[in-house]
């Protein structure tokens, strides 16, 4: 499975001077955090978030 394919919940917050990203997979409710530069489009940084929230669900899956 691609990070396209990824069905996830995307949040962002503003804090102080950067963008928090949290992205959460509605199936299993886990969930990661990172921290971007609001200069980024909300598009990239949530393609991030995606990004590493694929890389934790495969690790946990034991695929990484």
């Amino acid at each position: 499975m691609s990070d396209d394919d990824l069905q996830a919940i995307i949040e962002f917050r503003r804090v102080g001077s950067v963008l928090k990203v949290i992205a959460v997979d509605p199936a299993t409710g886990i969930e990661v955090s990172m921290v971007g530069d609001p200069r980024y489009s909300q598009q990239e940084l949530g393609r991030l978030a995606a990004r590493k929230l694929r890389y934790v669900l495969d690790k946990k899956a034991g695929k990484a």
